[in-house]
């Protein structure tokens, strides 16, 4: 079975200061290779600038490798209408959610945007579909009047999984979107994405440090160090049979 989402060799660097004047290309991702399959999840763990963070924005388009490619369904993103619908097919939640909110817009209006900007859906189709969204992570068709700052910090979690489901995606990734949330919460929305996932067919990218998420939500595991792959393989055999140093130590076998 072909894999939702394949990516083959991807390189990243930064170009940062060096002393005064010199600079210097710094690399941050390498040889970055790996899997997805249609209802899966893949976790990526790894120390403190492993080099998550900009696999995921590199997977959600917000940043484009030096080499390398990312395959959805099969086509390269850089495929002309691929790369279109890149940011409708795979979807990023952050951390943070009030940071990519709107302070000064409705939770209904934010999702308006995106559905008039990459729909031809009619005013009316668009109100059908934000009530039906929002009904599916258990926000309330009221909550559409809603300013951000209204919300709880776990809503708030929801109102972003919303904005990510709205355009029907095909791939998430999970930028420690989980966390901030205290453990309650946490489980809730766990529940709740394991839940999307069985219904829809939705794939999974989570990048976390919390191991018992990666142990009870992921299929398999991307362990990085220093922008490259140290151990992929399988969630349950490689917590059992961890090979690389950083595993072991995250771990602390």
């Amino acid at each position: 079975m072909q894999p939702i989402l394949k990516v083959q060799s991807l390189h990243k660097t930064y170009r940062v200061r060096v002393g005064l004047l010199k600079r210097k290309n710094v690399p941050v991702l390498t040889d970055i290779s790996f899997c997805l399959g249609k209802g899966e999840t893949i976790a990526v763990i790894g120390e403190t600038g492993a080099g998550k963070s900009t696999l995921a924005k590199l997977l959600a388009g917000a940043e484009q490798a030096e080499t390398g490619q990312i395959l959805l369904d099969g086509m390269t993103i850089e495929d002309n209408g691929v790369r279109q619908d890149h940011c409708r097919h795979i979807r990023m939640i952050f951390q943070d959610p009030t940071r990519s909110l709107n302070p000064g817009l409705t939770i209904g209006e934010i999702l308006d945007d995106c559905l008039s900007y990459n729909t031809e859906l009619t005013h009316k189709q668009r109100d059908k579909k934000i009530a039906h969204v929002l009904n599916r992570v258990g926000l309330l068709e009221e909550h559409y009047h809603y300013y951000p700052h209204m919300f709880s910090g776990g809503q708030l979690q929801r109102v972003a999984l919303a904005r990510a489901l709205i355009l029907d995606p095909k791939v998430l990734v999970l930028d420690e979107a989980l966390s901030s949330l205290d453990p309650s919460v946490r489980a809730q929305t766990v529940n709740l994405l394991l839940a999307l996932q069985k219904e829809t067919g939705l794939s999974y990218v989570l990048i976390t440090h919390h191991l018992s998420l990666v142990k009870h939500m992921s299929d398999s595991l991307l362990v990085l160090n220093r922008g490259k792959v140290v151990e992929f393989g399988k969630t349950a055999q490689v917590f059992a049979q961890p090979k690389s140093k950083v595993m072991k130590r995250l771990l602390n076998v």
